[in-house]
């Protein structure tokens, strides 16, 4: 099994683990809100496609919207911008910069009150520059797995810092996936 497939998996067991526990304990008063939020996202990029690609760095936006108790429904858009590499380049691998656009649904949940949470999301991500940099395809299955603090900043206001690993399958035929390791750093609010 694959490492990225293995960090899926682990993710995906933490998260139902945390949510049968916390089923057991008693309901709490405490009311959920819809949240936004809004940031810089940066990432250093994984196995081959480090060999590419430096960095990159971009935004997204994210609305977290209540189900039950600690639990969220979240959808997150963003765009992020990969740095090649100053040198020499595989052959198959243009010498541009590759611009994504993913697009993810998941959910987030606070196992320990309303401070720390895992997150899990899954979606596609959209290459912008397709023709640019050569690829075969224009979308490509994107899924992420992250863990993240919500601090408190004023009433109803919050910075929200995620770190996440991020796996999307290859643009390229016979290509192999481009994963990377990101920080989100959004100021997150209430409505």
């Amino acid at each position: 099994m694959k490492t990225t497939h293995k960090i899926g998996v682990v993710t995906a067991l933490l998260v139902t683990i945390a949510i049968s526990s916390k089923a057991q304990t008693s309901p709490s008063t405490d009311t959920q809100e819809f949240r936004l939020s809004i940031g810089p996202d940066a990432g250093v990029p994984l196995g081959n496609f480090s060999n590419a690609y430096n960095w990159n760095f971009g935004g997204s936006i994210q609305a977290d919207i209540p189900i039950i108790r600690n639990l969220y429904v979240t959808v997150n858009a963003g765009y992020d911008n990969f740095f090649v590499k100053n040198g020499q380049l595989p052959d198959q691998i243009p010498s541009r910069n590759m611009e994504v656009i993913p697009v993810k649904a998941g959910l987030k949940y606070f196992p320990f009150g309303k401070l720390f949470y895992v997150q899990g999301e899954a979606g596609a991500s959209f290459l912008a520059d397709k023709s640019d940099v050569g690829a075969d395809k224009a979308a490509a299955f994107v899924y992420a797995p992250q863990i993240g603090v919500l601090l408190p900043n004023a009433s109803k206001n919050y910075i929200d810092i995620g770190f996440r690993f991020e796996g999307t399958s290859s643009f390229y035929n016979g290509g192999s996936s481009n994963n990377f390791l990101g920080l989100r750093v959004a100021y997150s609010f209430a409505l």
